[in-house]
């Protein structure tokens, strides 16, 4: 695989965070950077722009308004939205309530796209809409919020099985996975994750590879991947919530998995 058909994997893959932990730039900082980040183009970014709904008036009040945002549900109901670019909305799928009706109670517009938040377990039975997608947690401010590579592996494989779209969220702060002392927990890794959805295209348990730490294996796993099922995995995995959109750019370039110019 040459670097332009590499970079079809990584293309679109980080949406913008940066109002959410840690990082937590304010409204104005964090736009700033999302605009900065639209003027340069970077074909990583999908230049989504991810707003609590709490905070959508505060958006609203700023001058610049992003090209894409993902609403990111914080509050009991959905606030009007019409007037804004979103293109999706994200929001945890209550205990016992199946995934259809909570996309009827939200009775999203066609061109809005609902993923529902749900947390790994080691067996996932949930029947899932055409349409709707679900997003899954990598990580967060304590410990106990990073899923055992065992249950993101049960998530991957259902997704994959069941042809059902993902966006993972939270932890994904480097490529590789790595430990954090801070927290005393392995934190997941961004190209961890995308080849394990790699892996279970190709029928191969995603766990093995979610648990690696060998750069170089990762790396020649990565320069491995058929464009077929690059294709097949990125349309599943639609993307990762960062709180940073350069550093993303830095570990692939680091990585030699996307160039210079990305």
């Amino acid at each position: 695989m040459d670097l332009g058909t590499m970079s079809g994997l990584y293309t679109a893959l980080v949406d913008d965070a940066g109002l959410f932990p840690p990082t937590s730039l304010h409204m104005d900082e964090a736009l700033a950077r999302n605009r900065r980040d639209l003027e340069r183009g970077n074909p990583v970014l999908t230049h989504r722009f991810l707003c609590p709904a709490s905070r959508l008036d505060r958006l609203r009040g700023m001058d610049y308004r992003p090209r894409r945002i993902g609403l990111i549900m914080d509050m009991p109901e959905l606030p009007a939205f019409d007037d804004l670019p979103v293109d999706l909305v994200e929001t945890p799928l209550p205990d016992g309530t199946p995934v259809e009706t909570l996309a009827d109670q939200l009775g999203l517009p066609d061109e809005v796209r609902l993923f529902a938040e749900v947390v790994p377990p080691r067996k996932m039975a949930i029947d899932v809409p055409d349409g709707v997608g679900l997003k899954v947690r990598c990580g967060g401010l304590t410990a106990d919020a990073f899923p055992p590579v065992e249950h993101l592996g049960v998530f991957i494989r259902f997704c994959v099985e069941s042809d059902v779209p993902f966006k993972a969220t939270a932890g994904l702060h480097h490529a590789v996975r790595h430990f954090d002392p801070s927290l005393g927990v392995d934190r997941h890794g961004f190209l961890n994750l995308v080849l394990a959805v790699c892996e279970a295209v190709e029928g191969r348990d995603p766990v093995p590879v979610l648990r690696a730490t060998d750069v170089g294996h990762l790396v020649r796993l990565a320069r491995a991947v058929p464009e077929e099922t690059a294709k097949q995995a990125r349309r599943l995995l639609v993307s990762y919530g960062s709180c940073s959109t350069s550093t993303p750019l830095e570990d692939l370039r680091t990585l030699g998995l996307i160039g210079e110019a990305q």
